[in-house]
């Protein structure tokens, strides 16, 4: 019978991490790989069963990929510690393991939670990332150092499972807060070498949150999609502002010693 080995990914997720390995125990190997967290997010996959593997973080295309050459078995089934494996999930990745005829790659959908209730829209239902769930050697990532992208080693068609697991991507508005400035960052580099301008990340931020909140049907979430979006739009204008705090370099630093103004 085939193996499959569950990766997830981590840094400083102390508090969610449990939930995830828990979830994800029916596997025949789960591993931790984290970036040096300073919380005991090691120590508690450690306790819990799972082999801990570091990963200096480059980026996450990079960190995906360091994750799949830990993996042992001929199955990998990708978990972020904000998600939950749900046993009818479980139990349909089981299906599609022993099946000799099934494809090599499959999207997992994601049903998110936040701010007490269950996201239908938004662009967070069925929220697809990257697949989830491949043979190792069928796929791996891009080099991008957020919002990585997925390459595919196989000719097959790409399967989708029923069956969603859940994700619950923020504790409080801190977290919320957090991500933003955090990928805003990473995603900063991505876009410092066109021409932009402060119009054009004003543009871009205004564009993210109409997308999330209007075609996406975010209104249809309440005050939830209304967060969403707007983090959305700081998220993407931010970006934009520090790519060009990038092109300006010294121009936007303090002047070494104040000078009188006229």
């Amino acid at each position: 019978m085939s193996k499959i080995s569950v990766y997830i990914i981590a840094f400083n997720e102390a508090e969610k991490v449990a939930a995830t390995i828990e979830s994800a125990k029916w596997a025949d190997e789960v591993i931790l790989v984290d970036s040096w967290s300073t919380d005991g997010t090691p120590d508690i996959a450690t306790q819990l069963g799972a082999r801990v593997v570091q990963v200096e973080f480059k980026g996450f295309g990079d960190l995906r990929n360091q994750a799949i050459a830990a993996c042992s078995h001929e199955w990998i089934f990708s978990l972020d510690a904000d998600e939950r494996c749900t046993p009818q999930a479980q139990t349909e990745i089981r299906a599609i393991i022993s099946n000799p005829g099934a494809a090599d790659v499959y999207w997992m959908p994601r049903r998110n939670y936040f701010m007490g209730r269950w996201i239908k829209h938004s662009g967070w239902y069925p929220n697809y990332r990257q697949p989830q769930l491949f043979r190792k050697g069928c796929m791996t990532y891009d080099l991008k150092p957020v919002h990585e992208g997925y390459v595919l080693h196989s000719s097959k068609l790409i399967g989708h499972l029923q069956n969603p697991i859940w994700q619950f991507p923020f504790k409080n508005m801190g977290e919320v807060l957090h991500k933003a400035n955090r990928y805003s960052t990473l995603g900063a580099q991505r876009v410092a070498a066109r021409q932009i301008s402060m119009g054009t990340a004003l543009s871009h931020g205004l564009w993210a949150f109409v997308k999330h909140y209007v075609f996406k049907l975010g209104f249809l979430d309440g005050w939830a999609g209304f967060v969403i979006a707007l983090g959305n739009f700081e998220g993407t204008f931010y970006r934009y502002v520090k790519a060009i705090e990038i092109q300006k370099g010294a121009q936007w630093q303090a002047p070494a010693q104040p000078t009188s103004e006229i």
